[in-house]
This record gives structure tokens, sequence and C-alpha cells, in this order.
């Protein structure tokens, strides 16, 4: 007769060999064979019992380890930006144990939700259990929403805030997370409906009541996951920050430096100055000291304020906050060109000739001392002849020399021919209590221009320094249009009245030409947007495609290191091309600046989405309290289901349903970007002045529908009912299906 091992002999057995874990694999690993086998099946079917072993189909492997093939749930990138997961099933006692994800050559990229089948290997000595590999991607985690929860009857509903929207989920009592009716919440897919059904959801997280004072940007920052609170580490990191000594810097303290920047600036991370070059071989031309915030010095590599600053990428700016890169200790005060006060910082001296041309330029480790924080406005005003308090004591010496380099610089910027796009900033004015007050535009004076160029030039110098010396950074790429979009361009053109040269490598002067020949025209905005759209969007990487916006050959991001973390790499890069420190690029920086610019890529295009998201809502606030008004606007946009209308008081963009606009057939022909009515002939298109009324705001999804009045100065015309054609019948019935379920949506997100 077989030995039978007994229970300890086979649970060491199992424990060593996860991966032959069925019944044929003990047998023969014992030598076990005939009637024995029965006897070994109810030894197993005991230690499965006792809870010693488990039981997965034809396999028993002890539950507090994992099969060396699983399925596992990818879950967000660490500070270190590395993927870790975790196990879908797992049934063993405590926490499930820490995956990292090791990612193979050629493996597809996999992100936070994915679900995937991958090798596991244990290991020891490590802050993780496993390492995975992975064998293929099998799906996407749940899907995650943020909207409002509406009590039923029989259970409840989440209507999305999202306005792109058109579905709600359902969602039983006992997964309601103890939300109340109308708050806002976050939620995840539990399950289909069936075909026709909702979709089922489980509340994971109550937010509470969504208008109440500043809650606007909320929305954004949990939609689009942006971190908005400091881990206590890196808080204390910060708060360990000390005032530099001058140490084996330059000494600038002597330069009157000083910052020019909005009103309402959060934080001061460049300062500027210039006078005229007394060297007689460059007769006329001016020397120009920029200074940046030396960042690097407190957010070394590998640190945790490093991490922390690598996973924000940049800081997101809203109405009502700002979601910085770094704590408030360096943003707000270390790294902060506070005026009166000594800071570290990163110089350039850039000599520039009387045409604008720089013909020279050096890098400098530093501490300047500012002389003054300023404002646009204020300084606009001192130029003008009109000097405050602040200006008078620096008009001779600091004002006026900075705007005679800058007459120079721009001779030069002319003779260059960057995009010189003209599209007007909406300012969004909040009370204490967080409600909108007013929508306006910002002024643009010579001011902005002036620190517009130096910074500019100074990213150049950057650039140009880094490649000579021949050390790796991240640039900052602008490629040129894509055929597609110019061809979408030159019908919007087409469409006003305006040509854009075919047939030949478009520059910028090209676009400039038709930007000039819109300028003071009624389509002079939507031609300034068409060709912004028409742009690529630009991104960090470290090979060099050029800056097409600016037409330079090379760019980098230098000026701005406490909200933009390319800033702080470039920083880093000058500091060990330099010498000035073992503060510079790191090996392992280095190693992984591709990946480093695809993440901070993907941050800034977040934050974007995340401002203009909350800028929409606060707009949508601001005008809910002006439905059934009239305003005046211009046609933004043509689609087959409606037109979309630019308010001109506030650059407010909303719908015009085509449902709504009259009893006709409206043809819609995307070539000429023109919705032609079928019986009067009317033509709307790009451009077009219109008048409108405000049939409904949407202050949580940011959502306008308007009704459409005016059309270039002429009554809309009512048509007869197109009944007798069929085809227009057919289609026109269709579209008011549309508009109609599009209204239905937009009354349940409102409540009604």
């Amino acid at each position: 007769m077989t030995q039978l091992p007994n229970k300890a002999d086979l649970l060491r057995w199992i424990e060593d060999n996860p991966d032959k874990t069925n019944k044929r694999d003990i047998a023969r690993a014992f030598g076990i064979k005939g009637a024995a086998r029965i006897d070994l099946k109810r030894m197993l079917k005991e230690l499965a019992d006792e809870g010693l072993v488990e039981k997965r189909r034809r396999s028993y492997r002890d539950p507090n380890s994992l099969p060396p093939v699983s399925v596992l749930s990818v879950l967000a990138p660490d500070a270190d930006g590395d993927l870790f997961a975790r196990p879908v099933d797992w049934q063993g006692e405590g926490d499930a144990p820490r995956i990292l994800i090791v990612a193979g050559k050629g493996d597809r990229a996999v992100g936070e939700g994915d679900r995937i089948l991958a090798r596991l290997a244990a290991v020891s000595g490590a802050d993780h259990a496993y390492e995975a590999r992975i064998i293929r991607r099998i799906g996407a985690g749940p899907t995650r929403l943020l909207g409002l929860y509406r009590k039923g009857s029989e259970g409840g509903r989440i209507v999305p805030i999202d306005k792109k929207a058109d579905r709600e989920w359902l969602v039983s009592d006992a997964d309601n997370g103890g939300a109340k009716d109308g708050e806002l919440v976050e939620a995840e897919q539990s399950g289909s409906g069936g075909r026709l059904g909702l979709a089922r959801a489980k509340v994971i997280s109550v937010l509470g009541d969504p208008m109440a004072p500043r809650s606007v940007s909320l929305y954004a920052i949990h939609q689009h996951g942006i971190p908005d609170e400091f881990p206590d580490e890196v808080i204390l990191e910060a708060e360990r920050g000390e005032p530099v000594r001058l140490g084996k810097r330059e000494d600038l303290r002597h330069l009157p430096l000083i910052t020019i920047d909005p009103a309402d600036a959060r934080d001061h991370d460049d300062a500027v100055y210039a006078h005229a070059d007394d060297d007689a071989k460059n007769d006329g031309g001016h020397v120009v000291w920029v200074a940046i915030a030396d960042v690097a010095h407190y957010v070394t590599p590998g640190s945790e304020l490093d991490r922390e600053a690598r996973k924000r990428g940049n800081s997101t700016y809203f109405p009502d906050r700002v979601v910085p890169m770094l704590p408030d200790k360096l943003s707000g005060e270390l790294c902060s060109l506070h005026d009166g006060v000594d800071r570290p910082c990163m110089a350039v001296r850039m000599v520039l000739n009387a045409a604008g041309q720089k013909i020279s330029h050096r890098f400098t480790r530093a501490m300047m001392h500012s002389h003054a924080t300023l404002n646009y406005v204020q300084v606009q005003a001192a130029a003008d002849g009109a000097p405050d308090e602040d200006c008078t004591p620096i008009l001779d010496s600091v004002i006026r020399p900075l705007y005679a380099a800058y007459e120079a610089a721009a001779k030069a910027r002319n003779a260059r021919q960057p995009l010189h796009l003209d599209l007007p900033e909406r300012r969004i004015e909040l009370s204490d209590d967080g409600h909108v007050t007013s929508v306006a535009f910002r002024d643009r004076f010579e001011a902005h221009k002036l620190i517009e160029e130096f910074m500019i030039l100074a990213n150049v110098c950057a650039a140009e320094t880094l490649e000579a010396k021949r050390r790796p950074l991240l640039y900052r790429v602008h490629e040129e249009p894509s055929p597609e979009k110019l061809d979408g361009l030159r019908d919007v053109a087409h469409a006003a009245g305006l040509v854009l040269a075919k047939g030949q490598v478009l520059k910028t002067a090209h676009f400039n030409r038709l930007l000039d020949a819109a300028a003071g025209t009624d389509n002079s905005e939507i031609i300034n947007m068409s060709v912004l759209r028409s742009m690529t969007q630009a991104y960090y990487a470290p090979v060099n495609f050029g800056h097409f916006g600016l037409n330079l050959k090379r760019y980098a991001h230098f000026t701005s290191p406490i909200r933009r973390y390319a800033d702080l790499v470039v920083h880093r890069a000058l500091i060990s091309a330099h010498g000035w420190g073992n503060d510079g690029l790191s090996g392992f920086d280095i190693e992984r600046l591709e990946e480093t610019g695809e993440l901070i890529s993907q941050a800034e295009r977040r934050s974007m989405m995340a401002e203009r998201d909350t800028n929409d809502r606060y707009l949508a606030s601001y005008l809910s309290e002006r439905v059934g008004n009239e305003f005046d606007g211009k046609i933004s946009g043509i689609a087959r289901f409606g037109l979309f209308v630019k308010l001109t008081e506030t650059h407010a963009d909303g719908l015009v349903p085509i449902s709504t606009l009259g009893r006709e057939y409206f043809h819609h022909d995307a070539d000429a970007q023109t919705l032609t009515g079928d019986k009067s002939r009317l033509v709307l298109k790009l451009g077009m002045p219109v008048k409108v009324r405000l049939a409904e705001a949407v202050p949580v999804t940011g959502g306008l529908m308007f009704e459409l009045l005016e059309a270039d100065g002429n009554a809309l015309p009512r048509g007869p009912s197109p009944r007798g054609a069929k085809a227009p019948g057919r289609k026109l019935t269709a579209h008011r299906k549309k508009g109609v379920k599009q209204r239905k949506i937009e009354r349940r997100r409102q409540g009604r």
C-alpha cells in the first residue's frame, strides 16, 4: 500500500510548489497511485474545510498566497511613478499583498483601473510581496463618474454632471453610501442593466451639496483626478526648508531686479532688470537680466517633494482656489521672490543688439534681492506717464530701461513672425461667499508683452546652453498642424471670405496674414479660435522637434519652476552642466526623461480640462439668474444637430438645437460650415452676429441652451410646416426628437 504523506507534508509541498497545485501533481509528487488517490482527495478536502488550503476548481493552494498566474487590477501610479496592482479575488486573511508591475520590453501601457492577466513571482526584502509581468490586458476596471444622487421610490439614480454624458445610473438603497437626494457623489459601475436598461452603480464617496459656495472647482478636481492634498511627509519636508546663504553663489543683490505679475498673483518666480549696454561695440544695445526662483535647491531629486511635484506636474488654477505643485512653505515663502528679502535664484544675462537680436548670454546660480513687487497695471501706468508711489522711485532707473530693451526685442520678434493670436483672457470675479459677481476680460498691456518676450528669450537661452553642453533636457515641443486640421481651417477661412495658402509648406507668416486679414472684422474672433484649434497640442519631450507657434528651432521651459515640473528639470540640467552642486539632474532623472515628459504633458492637459470645466460651471451659475434674457453673440460652431453661439458679453458658449430653428428643415454643409433653411433659404454660418434668448442654464454641468431670435440683424423666419415633404419631414422629426431628449436630460440635471 502506498504511504500517504501527513497533512503537514502536504501543506509544505503546496506552499513550495504554488504552480503545481492540482490533485494530479500532488499525487505524482508523493507517488500516490490507485485507491490511495481516494485517501488523498479526502485529506485535501479536510484541509480545505479547515481553511488551510483553498480549492480552486481542480487545484489547491494556500489561501494567503497567490497563484503564479493571476488576474490583477491596476492601481494609480505611486509618487515614484511605479505601477502597483491588487488581486481581483483575494480570499486570504488581512490586506491583499502589494504587487509591483514590472513592465517588459514591448508591453502595452496599462493604467489605473485596467485588469491584466499576469505571471507572479514572490519576492522578499522589498516593500511589496510579488512582482508581476504582464501576459495580456483583459479589460478596463469599473467605470467611475461624478454625479447628482436622486432618491427614488425604489432606490435612486445618479445623474452625471458631465454635460457630454446622457446616461443615468441606477443605485440600490444598499449601495447609495448614505447619500441624500441632490447630493454630489462619486460612484463606480457595479453591473449592467441589460440591453435596454440602465447600468447599476455603487456610491463610493459622498461629496455633499453641489451648490455650496466655492465647491465648483471641487467637481473638476474629483472628476479629473487632480491631487489636491499634500501627504504629511511632503509637508514636513517643506517645513524643514530654511533661507539660503550666499556661499559660492554670484551676488546679484545690487541689481534692482523687480517682479511684474497680475495683481492677484499667488507666487512670484521671475524678476527682470535691463540697462543700456555700455560696450562700445554694441551701440544702441541692451543688457537684460532674468532671474528665476531656485526651486532646485529645495526640491532635490528623489525627495518626497520631488516625487509629489512630478506626480502633479504643474499647478492648477481656478477662480476660487489654486492647487499648487509645491506646498505653500515653498511656493508662497522660501521660493517666492518677495521684495525686500534675499532669495536664491538661477539667472541669465542676455545681451541684445539695437535690432533686438540676442548676441550673447550666460547663466549663473546667484543670490538676488527684489527691489519691488509690481503688477502689470502699475507698470503700464508708469510707462504711460502716471507712476504711483511704488513706481516713481524706479521709473527712470528700472521701468523705462525695461521698455527700451523690449522695444528692441519686439523688432526681432516681429521679424521672426511668431503666431500672433489675439484671444481675450476671461476673468471670473467671485464674492467672499463664492458667488460670481462679474465676468470680464483682462486688459492686455505692453507690460504683459514685455515680460512674455523676456521669458521667451530666457527659455531659448536655456535650450541653447544645454544643447551646446550636450546635456539631456526636456524641450517644449509644438509641432506643425496636421494636413487634416489645415483643411478644416481653410474651410472656415473660405466660409468667412478669406484665404489660407495651399500647396506649400506653411509657416507662421501664412497664418499671420490670415489673422491680419480678419482683424477688425466680424470674423476676427472666429478666425483666431479656428487657427488655435488647428494647432497641435504642445508637449514635453527629450527630443527636439522645434516650436512651431513661436517659430523657434529650440525651446525649453525655464522660467516657472514653482508651478511647472518641466522647468525644474531644466534647472537641474543647468546645474549639472555648470557643476553648481550635487542637486542637479540625477542619472535616474535622465533615464526616465521620456516618461517624465509624458506624465507632465498629461498632467498639463488634465489641468486645462479641469480649469475649462470649472469656468463653464461658474458661467452657467452666473447666467442661471438671467434665464429668459436676450443676448448678442456670434455663431462659433456649426454641427448637424444645431449651432453653437458665443455670447459677446461673457464669451460663454451654448447650443441652439436644430429642432428650435423654426418649422423647416435645415441642411447641414460640413465643408462650408453652414446650415441652410429648406424653405426660407436662410444661411447660418460661422461668425454671423445673432441675438439669442437664454433658455436653460445648468450650473452643475456648465451647460447652456439658447433660442435663436435674430441672425445677421434679421428676425428668424418661421417657415411653413414641412409635413408635405416626406424626406425633410422625417429628418425634422428625428431632429426634434433629439432636441426634446436633450432638453429632458438638462431638466433632470436641474432636478426639475
